[in-house]
């Protein structure tokens, strides 16, 4: 019950509301008018439609507010979450994404339920940020047939697509979409300058429609939204339909997962808010997909952007995220008429200067100037996001990475023939001393194996295994080492395994490591007790 407790909405969400509800309104106006042309934006980018973004802002932004596991997390659309509808959309069509949407959702959900939420601390930092690098650029070139007053054909990637536009423009055509869109890119630089309280892409949108609209500029606009919630609606799910998007569903919710997850954890370093419940977090970003699906929604996940305005906006509760949805919320009551009005390439110039933006030059440089297996990781999971997949390139990563940390691991570990400490004894030559270092893993072991028997040689008697400063250990090289015990004693020398660590001695015993040796008395503690073992071995023999 505590467990299931722990994952609920509690009073202890709200314990510093007395103190911080001012704040926490206003931080949460501002990132409801920071959000406003996101939503739209990447409701449009996804194919999904305006409605559907703002409608995801509005009900998954509140849902996940009460239900997630981080005090400061605003939800809605994102950049990466539009990327991956896209071509969801193309090969499904708009009226699966209901079905997707909560299907994924549910999903989120089953994975804080049986509590997979920290599985994110294993994705490296350079597979993070190649796939950020990647995500921003394929949200740039999605912009490019907006900005151009054309458009992409369905299917097509969007990286030939844009370029296939460039080389094509009907640069008389596009001379006004891309007035626009420069007209936006120069108010959203240089408004912060002027004020910092300045919500630069509201204001920059709002002076671009007001221009369009005074001079009658002939340009595409976002057209008609609902001006007011639809009725929640349980998507049609039949057998044929489930098989055909549970793939798509997987994929959005893996990166829904991966995405509010990174977001939350960045935001618990942002802001004095104690740490965030990763479990919980999913909990309510499923619970937010599926609110969001019923409502004619899109998937939602953890906005990193809106969640860094909200913690330096003064936010500490999760007043504010709700203020937020509240904020949208009014938009759609009472303000569709002029939102309708805004030009497409407004909303494009938002998002190509937001794919800058969540670019970091120094981090790039950190990384490409850490170690080259890193900086490999970091370019070949942002080549793979934007030529192939996202998902793929966050596995293609992570698979990547395992091999450099086990080839890593591979290159500590070794076999160290060491000198018998103290006076030489008569004998001695026929004792062997050798050190386990490191790790002894499927990787290793038969490196190992050659190494131990390479360091044999012919009046060798006794063989002592030092295993005090063998780190790791799998089942691999615990045969492994079953097999070298055996074929040593079977050749007549004896073999002294010294100093089994506690972690180490079930599974040396279930491979059959201690069956193989000669006697149980082969098996000690300290080195001092082994080199005067193996003496008594030596002495018998010669006598």
């Amino acid at each position: 019950m505590r467990s299931v407790a722990r994952l609920l909405p509690s009073r202890l969400d709200y314990s510093h509301l007395s103190r911080s509800w001012r704040r926490d309104i206003l931080a949460g106006v501002t990132v409801g008018v920071v959000a406003l042309p996101l939503a739209l934006a990447f409701g449009i980018s996804s194919g999904v439609g305006a409605a559907a973004g703002l409608i995801t802002a509005v009900v998954a932004g509140l849902v996940a507010a009460v239900f997630g596991g981080s005090h400061v997390q605003v939800s809605g659309p994102t950049g990466a979450m539009a990327v991956v509808l896209a071509p969801i959309v193309v090969l499904h069509g708009v009226g699966s994404i209901a079905l997707v949407t909560v299907l994924a959702g549910l999903i989120v959900l089953a994975a804080g339920v049986t509590g997979l939420g920290r599985a994110v601390t294993f994705i490296p930092w350079p597979v993070i940020e190649g796939f950020t690098l990647g995500i921003a650029a394929i949200i740039f070139l999605q912009q490019v047939p907006a900005a151009f007053a054309t458009t992409s054909p369905p299917g097509e990637r969007t990286l030939a697509a844009a370029w296939r536009i460039l080389t094509n423009a009907d640069w008389t055509q596009a001379a006004i979409t891309l007035g626009a869109v420069a007209l936006i890119a120069l108010l959203m630089i240089l408004l912060p300058h002027l004020h910092r309280a300045i919500p630069e892409s509201l204001t920059a949108v709002v002076a671009v429609t007001v221009l369009v609209v005074a001079l009658d500029i002939p340009i595409a606009t976002i057209g008609e939204l609902p001006s007011n919630l639809p009725a929640p609606v349980l998507p049609h799910a039949d057998l044929g339909a489930l098989r055909d998007v549970v793939g798509a569903a997987l994929a959005i919710a893996a990166l829904a997962a991966i995405e509010s997850l990174l977001s939350a954890r960045v935001a618990a370093t942002m802001a004095p808010t104690g740490p965030y419940d990763p479990d919980r977090e999913l909990v309510g970003q499923g619970l937010a997909s599926v609110a969001s699906g019923v409502f004619g929604g899109m998937p939602a996940t953890g906005a990193i952007a809106r969640t860094a305005v909200n913690v330096r906006s003064g936010a500490r509760t999760r007043l504010s995220a709700i203020t937020h949805s509240a904020v949208l919320l009014g938009v759609v009551y009472l303000a569709t008429g002029p939102v309708s009005a805004i030009p497409l390439a407004a909303l494009a110039g938002v998002l190509m200067v937001t794919s800058f933006r969540m670019i970091s030059g120094s981090t790039i440089r950190k990384i490409l100037r850490s170690t080259r297996s890193d900086a490999l990781l970091f370019i070949l999971t942002a080549f793979v996001t934007v030529c192939f997949d996202l998902i793929e390139a966050v596995e293609i990563g992570v698979l990547v990475a395992a091999f450099f940390a086990l080839r890593s691991v591979a290159r500590r570990s070794s076999v160290v023939r060491e000198v018998l400490p103290g006076p030489h004894r008569p004998g001695d030559d026929e004792i062997v001393l050798l050190r386990l270092d490191g790790a002894m893993f499927f990787g290793v072991a038969e490196r190992i194996s050659t190494a131990i028997v390479d360091a044999e040689h012919q009046r060798t008697s006794v063989v002592i295994i030092r295993m005090s400063q063998l780190g790791m250990l799998d089942a691999t090289g615990a045969n492994t080492l079953a097999q070298i015990c055996t074929e040593l004693e079977g050749r007549g020398i004896t073999v002294i395994i010294k100093g089994v660590r506690a972690e180490h001695t079930t599974l040396l015993a279930n491979v059959g490591v201690f069956d193989s040796l000669r006697h149980q008395h082969h098996l000690v503690d300290t080195l001092d007790e082994a080199i005067e073992h193996a003496r008594t071995h030596v002495s018998s023999a010669a006598r």
